[in-house]
Parts: C-alpha cells; sequence; structure tokens
C-alpha cells in the first residue's frame, strides 16, 4: 500500500516529533509512509471564518498532492474531520472536484483509526508505567466517531494506569479561531479542562488532537503544573523503545 503523511500545520510547525512517531510505529508494520511536499493547510481555519474561497484553494492543493495515495493519515481529527465533512461541502458545485473531494475522504484516516480498522493493530509492545489520563477531543470524537481506538491502544499499554477524564467531552476551549476571537470565554473553558486534568493526579495527558494538547498544555505550564502533555502517536513510540530497552 502508498501511505501518505499528512502532516498538519501545528504539527509541522510546532510539534513535528508526532510525525516522526507516527511514522516510526507504521513502519514497525511493514508501512512505508510517503511525504508529498505540496501539502499544505487543510483550510480549516478560512473556512471557519466564512473564507470559503481560500479554502477551496487549500483543499485543491490537498487533493492533487494525495492524488496517488492509497491511504493518508494524518494526527488529527480535526484537520481529518475537515476533509471528511467539510471539502465535499466545498465543492458542491463542481461535480468533478467534488468527485475527488469524496475520493480524498474515503481514503483519510486519524492515526489510531489507520491504526486500529485498517492495520488491526492494537497492541504495539509498548511499555509506559506512568499514570495517564486522556481528553477526547471534540472533532475527532463527534466528527470522526473516534471513541475505542485509542482507547484499545493505550489498554494493551504494560504498565499504564489510565484514569478517567472528568466531563472528558467538555470542550478545551481551543477551536482554532475561538480561542482568538472569544478569549476569555475560551480561557474559562481550558482552565475548567485543566482543573478536571489536575483532579485525575495524572503524571500525563494524552490526545489526539495537537490544538486541544497545545492549549491544555500552556495552561498548565501557565499555572506552574508538572503534568506532561503528549499526542498518543509519542507515547505509543515512547513505550515501544522503553520496552525494547529492557
Amino acid at each position: 500500500m502508498k501511505v501518505s503523511l499528512f502532516i498538519t500545520c501545528l504539527s509541522d510547525a510546532l510539534y513535528p516529533r508526532v510525525g516522526e512517531a507516527m511514522v516510526r510505529l507504521l513502519a514497525r508494520y511493514g508501512v512505508q509512509v510517503h511525504f508529498p511536499e505540496e501539502q499544505t493547510c487543510c483550510g480549516q481555519p478560512a473556512f471557519n471564518s466564512g473564507y470559503w474561497d481560500e479554502a477551496r484553494t487549500s483543499a485543491q492543493t490537498l487533493i492533487r498532492a494525495f492524488a496517488d495515495s492509497d491511504y493518508v493519515i494524518s494526527p488529527s481529527g480535526s484537520c481529518t474531520g475537515m476533509i471528511h465533512h467539510y471539502f465535499p461541502k466545498l465543492f458542491e458545485n463542481d461535480p468533478a472536484l467534488l468527485a475527488s473531494a469524496n475520493q480524498l475522504r474515503e481514503k483519510t484516516y486519524e492515526f489510531t483509526q489507520f491504526l486500529v480498522n485498517v492495520l488491526g493493530v492494537t497492541d504495539v509492545g509498548a511499555k509506559f508505567p506512568h499514570k495517564v489520563t486522556y481528553h477526547p477531543s471534540c472533532h475527532g470524537s463527534r466528527l470522526l466517531g473516534i471513541k475505542q481506538e485509542p482507547l484499545q491502544l493505550m489498554e494493551q499499554v504494560r504498565g499504564l494506569d489510565l484514569i478517567p477524564l472528568p466531563f472528558a467531552e467538555d470542550c478545551c476551549g481551543f477551536g482554532g479561531t475561538f480561542a482568538v476571537k472569544m478569549s476569555d470565554i475560551s480561557g474559562a473553558m481550558v482552565a475548567e479542562k485543566a482543573d478536571h486534568v489536575l483532579e485525575t493526579e495524572a503524571e500525563v495527558l494524552v490526545g489526539l488532537d495537537l490544538g486541544c494538547l497545545m492549549n491544555i498544555s500552556g495552561h498548565l505550564h501557565f499555572r506552574g503544573k508538572p503534568v506532561r502533555v503528549m499526542h498518543l502517536a509519542e507515547l505509543l513510540y515512547e513505550g515501544v523503545i522503553v520496552s525494547e530497552q529492557r
């Protein structure tokens, strides 16, 4: 299979180690990952702000970039959700581009969905002896229906103590441009989310969307709280390294 990595803006600019962890985990199962360099933003910030023409331009770039890929995988439920739910909306009046958008939608997966539902992998052989709590981001859980996949993966990590997060499905307040336009409300929401994270007494907060993780991590750092914040791909790969060293 020809698998391409859709890295997303935040991972490319701020969290490249997440993409590296994904590629190295997939390589363990014989999956060679390609990175089309012409890829760009999915257009979600423009779309959410009402700039649909600009969003279409970004969407067309992605459609071209991944035209020859069998699968496209991403570390973001939010950006994957944009492709699944809103690319068809952008091109509903253009039959040719609508067909191409639907082709991209059908082969694009969030990382844990690809690992569990396509490759059939739930145990990567990781060891991570820490107390962990999990934040299910809004777009991943609501737009893509990601529920069990990350939990199945964490349940198989040796030594991982998964602690339920109170009010887990409440939004963290990031919401992309929402955090800028409604900063007071966003700040109150992330403060509440951080309170619930601290309530678990977990050492690590894990999630699937870097925007949410960046938001929560920033607030915890502001409050001087030493909770480590990780994307699940990072946790799994670090756990594999720990397991192989012992």
